[in-house]
């Protein structure tokens, strides 16, 4: 990147008139204290070591802090908001960590820090983008204020993080709302009318709506402004991080509020990762240094690297295409886009699954839609709930049952012999990285190589696979499958045992048993030796 970029023009609506080549991300989304500084910092800390150029914004204006991690002293003065881009430049602080600049927000200011206005928040959210830098990650902080929206909506990857708490659950889904509510209005900004019936609208509800509960009520009004609505649905895209997560559940809370937001929503809220609860996290915090430069192989350090890998899979260059909205309202026979949903979709499986692969669906249906679930907390009302419940249960029924199926299929699917609709990855995040290691891997991976602890988690990561799926499969205890990919020999049984662990793991992951056993033993016996 150079300094000598012009700066971009100013008049502009939001950020997503700023398009350069730098990757801006953004951590922000719902309620405080659920680790979004965490995720931020660590992520920029993450770009920075692999020798990229990266700056670390706080955006947070209920307490700009984030200096404080990386052992700096508080500024005695607030970054300029006007003015040219030198003087935004001469305001970054260097860190500890090469590569890595913060630039810090108001502290300690006399005066709360003003709102910016639509013109003025454009020029500073340009000059922003104008910064010479590989990376830039903003810690967007708490809420839904149209800053913090814009910000969202603006990123080339926007990332919310929860917890697997009610209130910070409800928080989250609220942000969902109001992200869509906010790039409803830019849309509409030069059709007043048309936005005077949106705020109407909005207002016969009573209350900040879901954006399928606005589209039907838009329907009645205005088919057009409806299909707009529908389309500015689809274009919201964020990512959601888990933190602090402790039992199984909590691992497939993102997976979960993806589904939910889907269905019931008709926004994209893509799984990320997670990052399991740590005490590493607050020792890191008490020491002022960063989580991945303090304690970098511990699980939550793991956890985000693993995250950040993600995201530099998703920001890769390649080659976009455009995505289009389904259909609002039915063509041709076509069931409509805010029907409910068919007992296929319902359970998440296809028109060929077998009973077994419905039955596992099943399962998992009734853990999202359970009552009391964390999944659902705000999203449905106990009328909605015992509705979803209810579809659940009936889809099952049906589909397993030989004739009912049929009968089901005939009525619903008039033209069995169509070719099958293409759909959105279910989870891009993970498919992204896949092929990031796949790509990396066949590099990697010859009659020569040396299989290690971290190549052979590196290979299981890139076929998607959990360590308690095989240890289910093979009867290989989980802990000795963590000891053989961190390399803690001294959590490992006798080498007769070992030899027999490596070599069901490498049937399982699909290598030569033999050169990973070989390789991984003789490294085995060279470490132990010295």
């Amino acid at each position: 990147m150079t300094d000598s970029l012009p700066p971009p023009s100013i008049e502009l609506e939001s950020l997503e008139g700023v398009r350069g080549a730098r990757r801006l991300l953004a951590v922000g989304g719902g309620r405080g204290g659920v680790g979004k500084s965490l995720i931020a910092q660590n992520l920029a800390v993450y770009f920075a070591q692999l020798g990229k150029s990266v700056v670390l914004v706080d955006c947070d204006p209920t307490g700009a802090n984030i200096h404080t991690q990386f052992g700096l002293n508080a500024l005695s003065y607030p970054p300029p908001i006007d003015g040219p881009l030198e003087e935004l430049m001469k305001s970054l602080v260097p860190t500890s960590v090469p590569g890595l600049s913060i630039l810090p927000g108001p502290h300690d200011a006399i005066e709360p820090p003003l709102q910016l206005r639509a013109g003025r928040k454009s020029r500073w959210l340009a000059r922003l983008r104008a910064l010479p830098c590989d990376y830039m990650v903003v810690d967007v902080g708490p809420g839904h204020s149209n800053l913090a929206l814009d910000v969202m909506l603006g990123a080339d990857l926007a990332i919310c993080v929860t917890v697997p708490e009610p209130p910070a659950i409800e928080a989250t889904y609220r942000f969902m709302r109001a992200a869509f509510r906010r790039k409803l209005r830019r849309a509409l900004v030069r059709d007043r009318y048309r936005l005077s019936l949106v705020d109407r609208t909005m207002k016969e509800i009573g209350r900040l709506p879901s954006p399928i509960e606005l589209i039907r009520s838009l329907a009645r009004v205005d088919r057009t402004l409806a299909e707009l609505a529908w389309a500015e649905a689809h274009r919201v895209h964020l990512y959601l991080a888990v933190n602090q997560t402790r039992v199984r559940t909590d691992l497939e809370l993102a997976g979960w509020m993806s589904t939910l937001c889907k269905r019931h929503y008709g926004v994209a809220l893509d799984e990320l990762g997670w990052v399991e609860h740590d005490d590493t996290v607050w020792l890191s915090v008490r020491r002022r240094r960063p989580l991945l430069v303090d304690s970098p192989t511990s699980k939550a350090a793991r956890n985000i690297e693993r995250i950040a890998r993600r995201v530099v899979a998703l920001t890769a260059p390649k080659q976009e295409t455009a995505e289009m909205a389904p259909p609002l309202m039915g063509t041709g026979g076509a069931p409509s886009s805010l029907d409910p949903p068919d007992h296929y979709a319902v359970l998440g499986v296809g028109r060929s699954s077998n009973d077994e692969e419905i039955r596992r669906a099943f399962k998992r249906q009734r853990e999202v839609y359970a009552t009391g679930g964390l999944a659902t907390t705000s999203l449905l009302d106990d009328s909605e709930l015992g509705n979803a419940q209810a579809r659940v249960d009936e889809a099952h029924d049906t589909l397993l049952d030989p004739v009912r199926r049929r009968a089901y299929d005939l009525s619903t699917f008039p033209e069995p012999d169509a070719p099958p609709l293409v759909g959105a990855i279910a989870r891009p995040a993970l498919a992204a990285e896949q092929l990031m290691l796949q790509s990396e891997l066949a590099r990697e991976i010859g009659p020569d190589t040396e299989f290690s602890g971290p190549l052979l988690r590196k290979v299981r990561e890139s076929q998607g696979i959990e360590i308690v799926e095989i240890s289910s499969r093979t009867k290989i205890s989980k802990a000795h499958l963590v000891a053989l990919e961190e390399e803690t020999y001294d959590n490992l049984p006798a080498i007769v045992y070992v030899r027999g662990f490596v070599m069901e793991l490498a049937k399982y992951l699909r290598l030569d048993p033999a050169q990973v056993q070989r390789t991984y033993l003789r490294r085995m016996r060279e470490k132990n030796a010295s």
